[in-house]
């Protein structure tokens, strides 16, 4: 029993790791700053975004593409809504809702990220997966 209880409080303290690094990464996003996400990003990360045809493949990449939006993104308030994480060892699932007002209208996105533990010990993104929220279906 001790194990499981122990397992149990080991997966609650990643969760709630993983949920912390990606507010904190969200908060600087939303005032125009990428950053926190290239910090916590992988040189091998892929990142999905319906706002490409085909996805991004490295670190190198997904600067270059935060670097043309650097200082253009300010929302005025977000939520991450019901976020969500699964843990497996070395690998963590994030996935949420997020929500953002910006100039009087409301954008909604679902998003996708693993995380994997690095060698030293660190949580770090290796694939996001951005997409519209389809209101009414399921």
């Amino acid at each position: 029993m001790n194990g499981c209880a122990t397992s149990s409080s080991k997966n609650e303290d990643i969760k709630a790791t993983i949920i912390a690094l990606e507010e904190q990464a969200l908060a600087l996003w939303n005032n125009g700053n990428p950053d926190g996400f290239l910090e916590l990003s992988t040189e091998d990360v892929v990142y999905i975004d319906p706002a490409f045809e085909s996805k991004l493949e490295g670190k190198k990449a997904l600067e270059d593409y935060y670097n043309t939006i650097r200082g253009k993104i300010k929302i005025d308030l977000y939520k991450m809504i019901d976020p969500v994480v699964q843990v497996s060892p070395g690998v963590a699932v994030l996935t949420y809702n997020y929500e953002a007002h910006r100039d009087g209208m409301v954008f909604t996105m679902n998003c996708t990220e693993v995380y994997r533990l690095d060698l030293n010990n660190k949580w770090k993104i290796i694939h996001t997966h951005w997409s519209f929220v389809q209101p009414g279906k399921m």
